[in-house]
């Protein structure tokens, strides 16, 4: 009990600094262009995503990759695979994330590439919060740097950002079960994404009803649900690419309908815009739309 009351007390203690960090980074839509995103689901990483992540951030011999392995339970030895994976590739300049806060801050103003492991999303947050480095990362996009992530590094691409946490349940067995107002935990993420709230590992483990909860109770965000082993690329222009190996669900309740609820919060609305898209496909995350294919 009283390990949960320092995590839960901690985990606020980092929302606050997280949001006032992310209000002093509040841009134009001018002043936001910046560089690209890479957004995986988790699971294996597909080759061309690899490849396309290091191309990002400036090809293999001229790229500075920093890896940030906070949100794993095994921080060093996660940290030191995933620097190895990308030496095996051909990047000689890739390291890990140094613990001392000002090592951290020199090493990313040096960065053109940030990749950000799987493991607990909140975890990440904290530690970053902790350590003072959200401004650093948030620097390398605008100066047209890469940020990729994959499982809870892809959950905290958007300013809001799925916790995992499900509210109000009996047993383990009602885990997304529902749509329903008030069950799905979001707090502050990175704020990469403005206009939209990103979810993983989105059809492999079922995770449409916690999508479809968030969306319709935060209606101006578009909600993006990445399957496994798959990646949404976004430009400066937010307009994106999916890229890998299944599917990408865009769930759109900016235009539908008033969203309403019966007496157990069950949520309701009509005009609901579903997308439903793979590898090669662009959609235009401004306008809400899929972008023709020019083949």
């Amino acid at each position: 009990m009283k390990a949960r009351f320092i995590r839960i007390l901690s985990s606020l203690i980092s929302a606050l600094i997280v949001a006032k960090l992310l209000a002093t980074l509040t841009l134009s839509a001018a002043e936001r262009a910046g560089g690209h995103l890479v957004i995986i689901g988790g699971g294996s990483r597909p080759t061309n995503v690899t490849q396309r992540f290091i191309q990002l951030a400036g090809g293999s011999a001229a790229a500075r990759l920093v890896v940030i392995a906070l949100a794993s339970e095994d921080v060093d030895t996660t940290a030191q695979h995933t620097v190895e994976e990308f030496k095996t590739l051909g990047v000689s300049r890739v390291e890990a994330l140094p613990a001392a806060p000002e090592e951290a801050a020199r090493v990313l103003r040096q960065a053109t590439g940030v990749y950000l492991t799987g493991g607990d999303q909140q975890r990440l947050v904290d530690e970053l919060a902790r350590m003072k480095a959200l401004g650093a990362l948030h620097e390398v996009w605008r100066r047209g740097g890469v940020i990729a992530g994959t499982s809870a590094g892809a959950a905290v691409m958007s300013a809001r950002m799925i916790t995992g946490e499900e509210r109000g349940l009996a047993t383990e067995d009602e885990r997304f079960r529902s749509i329903q107002s008030g069950r799905i935990a979001t707090t502050n993420g990175f704020g990469f994404l403005t206009n939209a709230i990103v979810d993983q590992h989105f059809i492999a483990r079922k995770r449409s009803n916690r999508l479809f909860s968030v969306v319709l109770e935060q209606p101006q965000l578009l909600g993006i649900g990445i399957d496994e082993s798959t990646a949404v690329i976004v430009g400066p222009d937010q307009c994106c690419e999916v890229l890998g190996d299944r599917s990408v669900m865009v769930i759109d309740a900016r235009h539908a309908g008033p969203v309403h609820m019966n007496g157990d919060g069950r949520l309701a609305v009509t005009d609901l815009r579903v997308h439903l898209l793979v590898s090669g496909d662009r959609f235009d995350l401004n306008r809400g739309r899929p972008i023709p294919s020019h083949k």
